[in-house]
């Protein structure tokens, strides 16, 4: 049963704050008052594509976790990632911090990318489930910064 529970814990966990942080940040989503940089998508498209990329980053970390191949390192780095993007919805969204959420952002783009590398040398299914991710966050990039130049 611990067994189970714990898979459960490495396959959702991403999935779960997610939807907590997008619960607490809800009401203040003005996401449609902005003005925003040329591709931006609709709002209606966020939701869709964060919960495939938490799904997907709870299986590459299930996978490491699985195959007994995360070590102290890999741990770190994976839940910092996961802290630096929950928390950049709140710095964009609850408190307004454009400025601090284009810094943030790049943040998390370095230590992303930083991921993928450590977790090349481990097992390469776990960098192909997060490569959609680098991808959108790259693109998040684009459109913190093209938000923060525009408002």
């Amino acid at each position: 049963m611990l067994k189970i529970l714990k898979s459960i814990y490495h396959l959702f966990l991403p999935v779960i704050l997610g939807s907590l942080v997008g619960l607490l940040i809800s009401s203040s989503i003005d996401y449609t008052e902005l003005i925003k940089p040329p591709f931006a998508p609709p709002k209606i498209f966020f939701p869709i594509a964060w919960t495939i990329i938490y799904l997907l980053m709870g299986i590459s970390w299930y996978i490491l976790n699985k195959k007994n191949l995360a070590d102290l390192d890999d741990t770190l780095i994976y839940y910092s990632q996961l802290f630096i993007n929950l928390l950049w919805s709140i710095i964009f969204f609850l408190l307004k911090w454009r400025f601090i959420a284009v810094i943030w952002i790049i943040l998390l783009d370095i230590i992303v990318y930083y991921m993928l590398y450590i977790f090349s040398k481990k097992n390469k299914v776990s960098v192909y489930l997060n490569i959609f991710y680098a991808l959108w966050i790259t693109f998040a990039t684009y459109l913190t910064i093209g938000i923060y130049m525009l408002n």
